[in-house]
């Protein structure tokens, strides 16, 4: 049995938990995450809690995508640069930092690509 066979598998389910968790809190809970939300986005006259809201349900459905393996390279580069954005707008500080980590493993998952489990690989064939 080769483990390194698993690392992308298990890469792609614990980064796509990550996101649905944090989409689900931005919308069960917009507040919680609501002082991260940087000041230009306020300019749209949209409610911070409704942009928050807004974000959770864009998280949701991706990181749900990537955790079924639907999807993978779209939904993995669209939240690669969603994060990554993220982590730019945070500055220089410890959550920026891990944010941009984040941004890379979901890199990794988009570079990778659909893993043996993916719903994209079953649906190939």
């Amino acid at each position: 049995m080769k483990l390194k066979e698993y690392a992308p598998i298990i890469l792609r389910l614990g980064i796509s938990l990550v996101f649905i968790w944090f989409g689900l809190t931005n919308i069960f809970n917009p507040n919680y995450l609501l002082g991260y939300l940087p000041q230009y986005a306020l300019t749209f006259g949209i409610p911070g809690t409704t942009i928050m809201i807004i974000n959770g349900i864009f998280e949701v459905i991706l990181g749900g995508l990537l955790l079924i393996g639907l999807f993978t390279r779209i939904s993995s580069f669209i939240l690669t640069i969603h994060i990554f954005g993220i982590a730019l707008s945070l500055g220089y500080n410890d959550v920026a930092i891990r944010d941009l980590g984040l941004a890379i493993a979901t890199l990794v998952v988009f570079l990778n690509g659909p893993d043996k489990l993916c719903l994209d690989k079953k649906l190939r064939k």
